[in-house]
């Protein structure tokens, strides 16, 4: 048997209820595994329970983030907030799993993680390896997969639910239709280390991690243990094509920039607009004028498959 561990599950509220998480749970634990349950209830329960988990005499291997992308957004925020955001994760720091019980659930799939077993998924959470990956911070906020701006943010947001339970990625597509009339694009000023770019964009991306809205390819190449970040930019196009490149951006599988998109990578960039950029962090929602982003090189150390696609070792 492998060497036990204690996992410390802070479980999104919405997926207490569900019979599967419950037998997931008693899973692990008739494996001989410890797991301590938290349940959030309202704002700031994810930072609390970690601060607890951190304060314990004993402190857990793993903190798992039990939810979408959100939580999962939220619990390494935690994280970094107590230990640093600036320095590779200290050997001490509990690693972070992840049960995927959200709707996109777009980290776990990118990392090719059980999204539909949640026993398994808990079940590696304890018997996983852990690997150390980057993080990323934009102005004082943090994400682990992927930021996205413009048009195609404020499409997932306006997104049905009841739709994209029903047609996942095409309900993103039916809503850009709906829309077609009004999505202004937005306006920028990109710069990096060898890369300079100005001009209006229907979307963008920042990649840690390959996947955002439900499994598109937003940063195909992104890998999370490189040190470095993925840019993707869409400029804005003719009118007759917007809902073309609509199409490919929320509904195709297969690498929906190349050919059209500006790409680069880098570890430290900043975007400048005369107007607000809604964003969208791991499914958490920001505004702002100006941009600061670096990479957080080894930031955290996150419990993974034998090969994860999506890092480099």
């Amino acid at each position: 048997m492998t060497e036990t561990r204690r996992l410390f599950l802070i479980l999104n509220g919405k997926s207490a209820p569900r019979e599967d998480v419950r037998s997931a749970i008693s899973r692990v634990r008739d494996a001989g595994h410890e797991v301590a349950v938290r349940v959030t209830y309202e704002p700031g329960d994810v930072a609390r329970f970690v601060g607890e988990a951190l304060g314990a005499d004993t402190r857990p291997d793993a903190i798992v983030a039990g939810g979408g992308d959100g939580t999962l957004n939220q619990v390494v925020a935690a994280l970094l907030d107590t230990h640093g955001q600036a320095q590779a994760a200290p050997s001490g720091q509990p690693a972070v799993g992840v049960l995927p019980l959200g709707t996109a659930n777009d980290f776990a799939v990118g990392l090719e993680l059980s999204t539909e077993d949640p026993g398994a998924a808990l079940t590696l959470c304890a018997e996983g390896e852990i690997r150390t990956i980057d993080a990323a911070r934009i102005n004082e906020r943090v994400f682990v997969n992927l930021a996205s701006g413009g048009t195609v943010t404020q499409i997932t947001r306006e997104a049905d639910p009841r739709a994209k339970r029903l047609f996942g990625g095409a309900a993103y597509l039916i809503a850009g239709a709906s829309h077609i009339g009004r999505l202004a694009p937005s306006n920028a000023r990109f710069s990096a280390e060898g890369f300079s770019w100005e001009g209006e964009f229907l979307a963008m991306a920042i990649g840690n991690g390959r996947l955002a809205g439900g499994g598109v390819p937003l940063c195909p190449e992104a890998q999370l243990d490189d040190g470095l970040l993925d840019l993707t930019l869409f400029p804005q196009p003719d009118a007759d094509h917007v809902l073309g490149l609509l199409s490919r951006l929320l509904h195709e599988t297969e690498a929906p920039v190349e050919g059209y998109a500006k790409t680069t990578r880098f570890s430290s960039l900043t975007v400048e607009s005369d107007a607000e950029l809604s964003l969208n962090l791991d499914g958490e929602p920001m505004q702002a004028k100006s941009l600061k982003v670096e990479v957080l090189p080894g930031a955290v150390r996150f419990v993974t498959g034998p090969a994860p696609k999506g890092l480099v070792s």
